[in-house]
């Protein structure tokens, strides 16, 4: 089962005790999924999906808020034995503008049959807010798998719905955008802290623990890794300043001779030959008397320099 389905289940379960909760919620998957048919005398509230998830919750709520039942059907489509769209009817002229009223949904404008966009009257209470996004997540909302990337997103045909929709989850400091996919408008968050949020503020709390598990073991492997390409960087340094110190200090022995430089040149040049392994702190140790590391980098930069001299003046000559 992908995240964004087990997302769902878990929403499915919840069932606000607060009557304007559910109709917080009920009005956001009608928003979002609901068309209103029109045939005068006749006026009916359809939902159609493919997700039992989404129809058990939105029966359930229908029920639960209004005490009343829906024509329920069920069709296997032709894609696959398995896909089935189930399809949510309430035919009583009476309930379906009782409903529509009691979710602040207008009447006017229809196109199509969508449902036009709620009013910010349904979500006055923060907990409504939280209803509301957990109503349009379960209609048209998607969550890519963490293990890859962090990405949360609404679908909607209507901007004024997208834009509903990011005001609402907007108000809880969470920073939502807007894109145009083709004739679709997506409301998506892909900050993975953010994503966090709003499964805590749709009180998805094991799919948020699910997500940061996820999270902290990303992040545990990225600083892993950082650190040992930072310890591979470093020794790939060490080991090309090694490389060049000995190519300079065996061109003073073979042109110049160590008996023409300094004591102390003359005693870590031998170290660095002997030990091309060794860091400059442990060259330094074995100096009498020890010096510490600028020390002996400040004499292999001088030896640099003699052997940079030499090979000036050999090639002027």
């Amino acid at each position: 089962m992908s995240f964004s389905r087990n997302v769902k289940e878990e929403l499915s379960t919840q069932i606000s005790n607060a009557r304007h909760c559910r109709l917080a919620e009920l009005s956001a998957i009608l928003t979002y999924g609901g068309q209103l048919i029109q045939n005068n005398p006749h006026i009916m509230i359809k939902l159609q999906t493919e997700s039992l998830t989404v129809a058990r919750k939105y029966f359930t709520l229908i029920k639960k808020t209004f005490n009343i039942n829906i024509d329920v059907s069920i069709k296997r489509n032709k894609s696959g034995k398995d896909n089935l769209t189930y399809t949510l009817i309430v035919k009583n002229r009476d309930m379906v503008i009782n409903i529509l009223k009691a979710t602040k949904l207008s009447m006017d404008g229809l196109e199509n049959g969508r449902i036009g966009n709620p009013s910010m009257l349904v979500v006055q209470k923060t907990c409504c807010k939280r209803a509301f996004i957990r109503g349009a997540f379960l209609m048209s909302g998607s969550m890519s798998n963490p293990k890859k990337s962090y990405h949360l997103e609404f679908v909607t045909e209507d901007i004024e719905k997208a834009e509903r929709l990011k005001e609402i989850i907007c108000a809880f400091s969470i920073d939502a955008k807007i894109i145009q996919r083709k004739k679709y408008y997506v409301v998506y968050i892909k900050e993975g802290s953010q994503i966090v949020d709003l499964l805590n503020v749709m009180e998805a709390h094991v799919s948020l623990m699910n997500l940061e598990n996820v999270r902290i073991l990303k992040e545990m492997r990225n600083q892993v890794n950082r650190q040992v390409n930072c310890e591979a960087a470093n020794i790939n340094k060490t080991v090309e300043a090694a490389s060049k110190h000995i190519e300079d200090i065996i061109y003073i022995r073979d042109n110049v001779g160590f008996n023409n430089i300094a004591e102390g040149l003359r005693d870590i040049a031998k170290l660095r030959i002997e030990h091309p392994e060794a860091s400059l702190k442990e060259l330094g140790t074995m100096l009498l008397p020890p010096i510490g590391k600028s020390g002996v980098n400040h004499r292999l930069r001088k030896l640099s320099m003699i052997a940079e001299y030499f090979r000036e003046h050999k090639e002027e000559t």
